[in-house]
């Protein structure tokens, strides 16, 4: 179970992180749309997994393998978003979060 400040700080990192994926899917994920649905932030707040909902995208491996190629620029991003909130920012662990695509598989089953 997580506590106040972590859900705060998982809220705070989702958000941001929402926003930089914004801005830089145009320039370096060659504008595939990406979405974070989750973050979880451990006890001591040293590493944050964000979980991605990635769209518009043919291969979703090689895209979830060139984020997180991109996690120091990305981290960076974050860092100057949140400086003032936390003292040190989070390692980000990035994972992809497939339960859209189970739901939809559930449902076009359950249509057939």
């Amino acid at each position: 179970m997580e506590s106040k400040r972590q859900e705060k700080i998982s809220r705070l990192i989702q958000r941001d992180m929402g926003e930089i994926f914004t801005l830089e899917s145009r320039n370096i994920f060659n504008n595939s749309m990406i979405t974070v649905t989750k973050v979880n932030v451990s006890p001591d707040l040293s590493i944050a997994k964000v979980y991605l909902s990635l769209f518009a995208t043919p291969d979703k491996d090689a895209l979830l393998t060139s984020i997180k190629e991109h996690t120091k620029l990305l981290r960076g991003q974050l860092g100057q978003r949140i400086h003032l909130q936390l003292r040190v920012i989070p390692a980000l662990h990035f994972y992809l979060d497939d339960s859209l695509d189970y739901i939809e598989r559930i449902d076009n089953l359950l249509k057939d």
